[in-house]
């Protein structure tokens, strides 16, 4: 499949360029950025070329992947469906639930595939086990904690301009729902939501399997608090989600494959647009209960 790169940020440079480059079953045609200087810098770096307009790319590839803002993701996935090109795409799908609808339609009327890289969904042992919880049912409750030192520390590659306005409830938010929604069901309501210390933030769920959950959230945690953990607890006792011994560029190599065997088959894959849907209207839900400087 010959692919092509929107964003040449952090994200790109550390992740989506080399995996791009690396994988065996994609050739990788070329780079897009809004910094057109860093567009060819990054594509020099893995032997590929930069492309100044957008729809120059799009003629030249099958599938692009996306490495920008929430926002111009939602405009850029939009042009590229109706292209007619498949989409590996970053979370969260946008920036609003009317973008993400706009991605969702333009999906669905170019019937071309979608994959959002929810980074714990395609990391294999996280992977095995949302799929052996989400077939064991009978779960009561549940807890997940994303918490980072992003705007903590000095100088974090990943302190964005979007992470400071959007924060922990739309950057790390989507991790957490990625994996309790499978195993807890729909969220029938967003039952509470609270702020807490910076961005931090405090959520509780009503799932439509009859289960709860409670979320904290945050991009402000003291370095030595960092760290993500989900467990659940239900008639088969208690468990948390593993470790992964495998890094995000296992796990993007894993979402290209399953987009390649979305296009190929047909079949939508569980974190297609339409997911990443929904994670956008429960980000805004909760939204909608913060104070305005929280959500």
């Amino acid at each position: 499949m010959r692919i092509g790169l929107f964003g040449t940020g952090p994200w790109a440079q550390m992740v989506h360029a080399p995996v791009l480059a690396a994988h065996e079953g994609l050739d990788f045609v070329g780079v897009w950025g809004r910094r057109p200087a860093a567009a060819k810098e990054l594509a020099d770096r893995h032997g590929t070329r930069a492309f100044d307009d957008v729809d120059e790319l799009l003629a030249e590839v099958d599938a692009v992947a996306v490495a920008v803002p929430p926002d111009v993701q939602a405009d850029l996935a939009v042009r590229a469906a109706g292209a007619g090109r498949h989409l590996l795409l970053d979370k969260p799908l946008a920036a609003t639930v009317a973008g993400a609808r706009d991605v969702v339609r333009a999906v669905t009327r170019a019937r071309v595939a979608s994959v959002v890289f929810f980074t714990t969904r395609f990391l294999p042992e996280p992977e095995a086990w949302i799929t052996e919880q989400a077939e064991a049912g009978g779960w009561f409750t549940g807890h997940a904690q994303w918490l980072g030192s992003v705007f903590t520390g000095e100088d974090h590659p990943f302190a964005t301009p979007w992470r400071r306005e959007k924060g922990a409830l739309w950057d790390v938010g989507p991790h957490a729902l990625s994996v309790l929604l499978p195993v807890l069901g729909d969220v029938r309501r967003v039952a509470a939501a609270a702020a807490g210390p910076g961005d931090t933030v405090h959520l509780v769920l009503d799932h439509a399997g009859g289960a709860s959950s409670t979320l904290t959230l945050s991009l402000t945690a003291p370095s030595a608090a960092s760290g993500a953990g989900v467990e659940i607890r239900g008639e088969a006792g208690v468990t948390r989600l593993p470790e992964s011994s495998a890094d995000a560029a296992i796990a993007l190599g894993r979402a290209a494959d399953a987009l390649c065997a979305a296009a190929r088959d047909g079949r939508p894959h569980p974190c297609d647009a339409a997911f990443g849907l929904r994670v956008t209207e429960i980000l805004a839900e909760a939204g909608g209960l913060l104070a305005p400087d929280a959500g």
